[in-house]
This record gives structure tokens, sequence and C-alpha cells, in this order.
């Protein structure tokens, strides 16, 4: 049986990577990152181009057709170059009227999505901290009500899917009467995310949406394990890069045995991870019912990885790693985002136990 990837789910990876480190240099990821304001729609405008806004789009409705797992190869990609953009956000709405919604809904927004006129994002976590679909308390029955945190790309999306008691999901346009976005001041500025408020706005509830919450919120997981993945990697990278041009004491720091290990350590908890990605990746098109546990223990287990593995970047970089004329904190502070982002590790892996019927 093989496990590796089609030589066309290759292309689609090696050419996102290749567009990111063309178009998001050093220089073009610093200004994003410290300017105040969301700079990145240039850069999403590219991946529009290539057809990332519609992968998993069915084709029907002028998308790829695609599976998850071609999206988590991009996302891995995008978290590799630490793209700035609301590919998360965007990704997953499209996911969620492919899953809930009725014929007419996705007549009226798939095409549109798929093609980067609308742009989407989800609105799903709350002012208390829950992110879950059962914790959900924002309402929709005829109107929309309630506060969404930590909302991507909040500022410029054009759609949210809002994820409501019940639990369920709802259609919220951006202009409707009754909605308003506040910014956040989040640590990844590579992904900007602001507050979403509901006061009596018009929606539009996902005809399926009972089973759909729920798939959408296991992609999610998926989608923020692949970049952990992603960025992860990077890190490593770039350490054994620095460890062969840094000199101390007359060598290079790459000849130091604790350095040594460190690294391997580094490299050793990542690669073996990608097995859990890309099996999340093939369970939740493949394999439904063991969808929601492989999705909940990528989650857990590559951010945890991932922000270990860019603090010890940040180590291998002595003194310069931990200022903020070092890049290493953009691809830190995206590692604190994945973590956190839809739950903890902690409340994954509680998930995962439960699923098992542990």
């Amino acid at each position: 049986m093989d496990f590796g990837l089609s030589e066309e789910q290759e292309l689609l990876q090696a050419t996102v990577r290749q567009f990111a480190e063309r178009e998001c240099p050093p220089a073009v990821r610093r200004r994003q990152f410290e300017s105040p304001e969301d700079q990145s729609l240039e850069l999403w405008r590219g991946l529009v181009d290539l057809g990332v806004s519609g992968l998993a789009v069915p084709e029907a409705h002028g998308g790829a057709g695609l599976g998850l797992l071609e999206l988590a190869l991009a996302a891995e990609a995008l978290g590799h170059a630490a793209l700035p953009g609301p590919f998360l956000g965007h990704a997953l709405a499209g996911l969620a009227v492919s899953l809930g919604g009725s014929e007419a809904q996705q007549r009226t927004w798939l095409p549109r999505l798929a093609c980067g006129e609308c742009l989407g994002t989800i609105a799903f976590p709350e002012p208390d901290g829950a992110s879950q679909p059962e914790a959900w308390s924002a309402k929709a029955n005829g109107a929309a009500s309630g506060v969404k945190s930590l909302v991507p790309a909040a500022a410029q999306a054009d759609l949210f899917v809002v994820g409501v008691a019940g639990p369920g999901l709802a259609l919220v346009e951006r202009r409707a009467a009754g909605v308003s976005v506040e910014p956040v001041a989040g640590a990844d500025r590579t992904r900007r995310v602001g507050r979403l408020v509901l006061e009596g706005a018009a929606c539009e509830p996902l005809a399926r949406c009972a089973e759909a919450a729920s798939r959408v919120r296991d992609a999610a997981l998926v989608l923020l394990a692949a970049d952990a993945l992603g960025g992860a990697a990077r890190c490593v990278e770039t350490s054994v890069e620095y460890a062969k041009t840094r000199e101390q004491f007359g060598v290079t720091i790459g000849h130091f045995q604790a350095l040594k290990h460190q690294l391997a350590d580094m490299a050793l908890a990542v690669e073996p991870s990608r097995a859990l990605v890309w099996y999340a990746a093939h369970a939740f098109d493949a394999i439904p019912a063991e969808a929601p546990r492989a999705a909940a223990l990528a989650k857990a287990h590559l951010t945890d990885v991932y922000l270990e593995v860019a603090r010890a970047t940040v180590e291998a970089h002595g003194g310069i790693g931990f200022t903020w004329e070092s890049d290493v904190q953009i691809w830190y502070k995206r590692a604190m985002f994945d973590r956190a982002f839809l739950g903890t590790p902690a409340v994954h892996r509680e998930r995962a136990a439960r699923l098992a019927g542990w």
C-alpha cells in the first residue's frame, strides 16, 4: 500500500511553496508583520490566481474539487513560509458551505468563494473561551446575536460562517445591519484577528448545519496541525543553517555537541509527526468515523511540537533569537496561535480520550 503523496499532490505543494518563497521574501514578511494594518490581500490575490481559494470547492461550483488532504498540503507550505493572509478562515468557510449548505446556498456562495470574489472566514471562539460546537452560545433565531472573538481576517471578510448554539452554523454578511468588527491585537501578526459583534444581524442558517459544525471544526484542527508541521520544519531548517554560519571561539557553533543534540532532537520531533497530519486529513476525506479523533490528536501533538521547536530555535540562535530584529519571533508567535486557536492540546487530548472510550 502506498502511503506517500501522488505526483499531483507533490506538485500542488511545491507550487504553493515556490509562490510563497518568491512573493514573500523576508523583507515583505517583516513589513507585513510590523504594519499596524493588515496588508496581506495582495499576497492573497496571488494565491487566488493559483486556485488555492477554491481547492476544496466542488468542480460544479468553480473549484478544483479536491479534499482536505490537498488543503492541508497547501497549509503546510504556507506555514513553512509564515505567509500572511486569510487562507485558514477562507478555506474553512468554503468547506462549511460545501458540507452544510443547501443547493441554493452553494450556488450563491461557492462560485464567489472559489474565484476569490468573496472572502470568507469562520467565527467560532467566544469571549469566555468556548470554541467547541457544543459550547457555543451565540443565537441565530431569525437574526444572529452574540459576540465572537479571535475571528481570522475579520476586518477583511465579506462572509462570516458563525458557530451558533444548537450547535449549528449560520451565514452572516459583513454588510448586514447589526454587524460590527473590532480589531484585536493578537501576537501572530501574520494572521490578524478581530472581534465580531452581532446585534440582531440578518443571518441564513446552513441547511445541514448539525453535522457540518463538528466536521468544520475537525477540518480546522487538521489545517492548524498542517500549518504547525510546516512551521516547525522551517524552524529546524533555520536553526541548522544558522549553526553552519554562526561562529564562536573560531569555529561554527554547529561543531558544539550540545547544539548538535538539540538540533537532532528538534528534527526527530517534527518528521515522524507528518504521518499524523496526513492520516487525519485522509480520515476526514475517506474514514469519517475516525476523523474526529485523528483531527484532535494531530492538532494536540503538532501544535505542542511546533511551540517546543520554536522555543528551541530561539535558544539555538542565542542572544539574537530573543530580539525583535530576529525573524525567529514570527514563527514562534505563529506557533502560539496554532496551539491556542480552537482549543489547547489539553482540550483535544481529553476529547481524543473520550472518543476512544477511555
